[in-house]
């Protein structure tokens, strides 16, 4: 491990976008993404920066994080994990346009205006016209737990 002492983290959030990427070959092996983002610039070198400084994950921790990240790419776009979360009974409510849309949650599935689906997204999809993503769409936060990170939810 290559331990070096921490910078100052808060001088990165100063840097231009040229700055920080030509600091990044003393903490990567390779250039930066062509197109990233100057605050993705930012993170990504404050948590190289510490991660060198003390230490970074784990072996068990990245062996957790890869079988989740493997996990939700066997969902549609994290929808499995999004639908696993909602219990059976719950209510999801977003208002759209005029409009109220409710989901109902069910053993079987999404329910949306008597039509049965299997996920967020193709009831979003239905109520928009265009592609979205469904727990981005009704406000479902991933890793809130069932009670929490619901917008308009209710329950009965």
């Amino acid at each position: 491990m290559n331990h070096h002492a921490i910078p100052d983290l808060t001088a990165l959030a100063q840097l231009t976008p040229d700055a920080l990427r030509a600091l990044w070959p003393q903490w990567f092996d390779r250039p930066p993404p062509a197109k990233i983002r100057r605050e993705f610039l930012v993170r990504a070198l404050a948590y190289r920066m510490q991660e060198q400084a003390m230490g970074g994950l784990t072996t068990a921790t990245r062996t957790t994080l890869r079988a989740h990240a493997e996990a939700e790419q066997q969902g549609s776009n994290g929808e499995g994990s999004a639908r696993s979360r909602l219990t059976p009974g719950t209510h999801i409510i977003r208002q759209w346009g005029k409009e109220t849309h409710q989901v109902t949650v069910d053993v079987a599935g999404l329910v949306y205006r008597g039509q049965r689906y299997r996920s967020l997204s193709a009831i979003a999809r239905r109520i928009t016209g265009t592609r979205w993503s469904g727990p981005l769409f009704f406000g479902i936060t991933p890793g809130k737990g069932t009670r929490r990170g619901l917008a308009g939810r209710t329950s009965r």
